[in-house]
């Protein structure tokens, strides 16, 4: 079975490294950014099953964010 795939956009330190340490127990891969650009960069890159979209941003913010990942 190929473990699932998480894409986490965070940017307050304390709370990415929350996430990062109850997913690490988890049977899943995973990879944090701290912007919205730079996570819609790379998600041309690689499919993810699951985005962890944090609201408040610096640049573009998660909800606009998130309207360009579901277009």
């Amino acid at each position: 079975m190929t473990r699932k795939r998480i894409l986490i956009v965070e940017d307050n330190p304390d709370n990415m490294k929350l996430i990062e340490w109850v997913l690490e127990d988890a049977d899943v891969d995973f990879e944090g950014y701290m912007t919205a650009e730079e996570a819609l960069d790379r998600m041309i890159e690689v499919q993810f099953d699951l985005v962890l979209m944090d609201i408040s941003l610096p640049g573009m913010n998660g909800k606009e964010a998130t309207r360009k990942i579901r277009a």
